[in-house]
This record gives C-alpha cells, sequence and structure tokens, in this order.
C-alpha cells in the first residue's frame, strides 16, 4: 500500500491517499462516505458481485469516519482502489474537491460518483461508462424516467425532489432533470477542467457543489442527460440519509436558490 499526504493545494482539503491498487481503469468511481457503517460494506460486497471493479477503479472518498468501517483488509479483500481520507474542514464538497482533484491528477478521463449509504444500484455503473464513452459530459441519474425505480421512498423525499428541487434545479440549468438530489452520476474529465467550471473553489463545503454541477454543463451547452438508476430506501427504520428534516433542508433550499441567481459561477 502506497500512502501519501496532500496539503496547502488551493481549493483542496487536506487529505491523506491509501492505494492498494495502480491506476487500472478508464474511469473511476468516487465513493463520498462518514461513518456508514454496515451500508458501505454492504455497497462494496454488491460492488465485487457486480464486477463494478473491472469496468471502474473504486476510490472511496472518506471524511474521516471513526466507526471502523474502513478497515484495510476489508477494502482489499472488496476491490477497492484507494482510499483517500480528508483531514480538514468540510462536509460532502470538501469530499468531493479531494476526490476530484486526486482523480484528474491521476489521469482518469471521467469520474463517476455514488453515495455510499446503499440506497443506489451500483450495479448500474457500466451505463454511466457508456454514455462517458459516448461523449456526455454531465450524466444524471434519474428513479423517475422510464426504467428506473423508486422503492420505498420516503413521501417527503419524493415531494420535495419533485416539487421544490427539480424545478429549480431544471430552471437554472435551462433542462429539465427529474432526479437532482441524487449523487449517482457522471462527470467528464472536459467538464471538470473548464476554467468556466472550475469546481476546486473553497465556496463548495456541503451541498453546494452538487447543485452547482448539475446546472453548468447544460448553462455551457455540453452535453447532457439521464439515465435510468434504481433508488431504494429500507422499508422499517431510520432514512439513511446526512440531509436532516429542517436545518439540513433549509441549508440545500438556499443552496438552490443561490445557485439560481449565479453565486457559484466563477467571476471575471
Amino acid at each position: 500500500m502506497l500512502s501519501s499526504s496532500y496539503k496547502d493545494l488551493s481549493g483542496v482539503p487536506d487529505f491523506i491517499s491509501k492505494e492498494y491498487r495502480k491506476k487500472e481503469s478508464k474511469y473511476c468511481l468516487c465513493i463520498p462516505v462518514i461513518n456508514e457503517g454496515e451500508k458501505i460494506k454492504k455497497e462494496l460486497i454488491r460492488a465485487k458481485k457486480a464486477g463494478v471493479n473491472k469496468v471502474v477503479d473504486i476510490i472511496i472518498c472518506d471524511g474521516d469516519s471513526s466507526d471502523g468501517s474502513l478497515d484495510d483488509d476489508l477494502l482489499l479483500e472488496l476491490q477497492v482502489n484507494t482510499v483517500l481520507v480528508k483531514k480538514s474542514y468540510g462536509k460532502q464538497g470538501a469530499q468531493l474537491r479531494m476526490g476530484f482533484y486526486w482523480c484528474l491528477n491521476r489521469g482518469y478521463e471521467g469520474i463517476i460518483t455514488i453515495d455510499g449509504n446503499n440506497k443506489d444500484s451500483i450495479e448500474d455503473v457500466y451505463k454511466f461508462v457508456q454514455k462517458l464513452e459516448e461523449g456526455y459530459d454531465f450524466v444524471q441519474g434519474s428513479r423517475f424516467i422510464k426504467g428506473g425505480k423508486a422503492i420505498n421512498t420516503p413521501i417527503s423525499r419524493l415531494l420535495s425532489v419533485k416539487l421544490i428541487h427539480a424545478p429549480i434545479i431544471s430552471l437554472t440549468a435551462g433542462k429539465k432533470f427529474t432526479d437532482t438530489t441524487n449523487n449517482f452520476r457522471a462527470y467528464s474529465k472536459k467538464y471538470l477542467i473548464d476554467k468556466r467550471v472550475f469546481p476546486l473553489r473553497d465556496i463548495f463545503v456541503s451541498y453546494e457543489l452538487l447543485a452547482y454541477l448539475s446546472v453548468r454543463a447544460s448553462q455551457l451547452g455540453m452535453k447532457v442527460c439521464e439515465i435510468p438508476v434504481t433508488r431504494k430506501y429500507p422499508k422499517k427504520g431510520k432514512t439513511p440519509t446526512k440531509i436532516s428534516f429542517f436545518k439540513g433542508n433549509w441549508e440545500l433550499f438556499k443552496v438552490l436558490v443561490n445557485n439560481l441567481f449565479g453565486k457559484y459561477k466563477v467571476k471575471g
């Protein structure tokens, strides 16, 4: 295992990398996690069974988990390529900036992302690879288009996506999107390195980067699409999410409004 430390990089949080394998694929799958426990283990087991590691390199973007869920031996067994561990301020946006920086510098031609809470159909990764190969710059996974499946979706989440989040993102992008809170998506290298996009900025701390990247490709006339995926919530128990009902949703709404009015666009 090769370990490296990264500090004092503009727009990138301090982090360490643990490389179990060399670069093996043209594309990679970034999975942001923080204390996901058994959920990330189950997701990676599904990925191994589906042969996901044969089409992409699996990169874990860890927010410095403390629950012991990312044991080195386990990750090696489950075909994880590399773990990146964030060591400074920031939430999901910082984890993604860390992942984007490292993966682009490693030479990947496109980056696929998926949540690490075992809700999404990780078996569908090959669909995103196919779209990247076809020249798409932004590919959004959707459970709400033909072929997609929304299973056990909490009614509050369903209404917020369909009545608030998706309409505002679609208005901002100038293109209709249906499942805009879904982090199962893909970005081309061309999109992420475009100077008019520039995702490696400290302004992206939590959910800002997802909202921004949902719309910027369409605004710039790049090639975008949605593809069908499955998102399955458990029938019982706590909904697997890091967004609290009141504070989290209010913060998310403010991000949508800021995005609508161009707050996150590159200045000058």
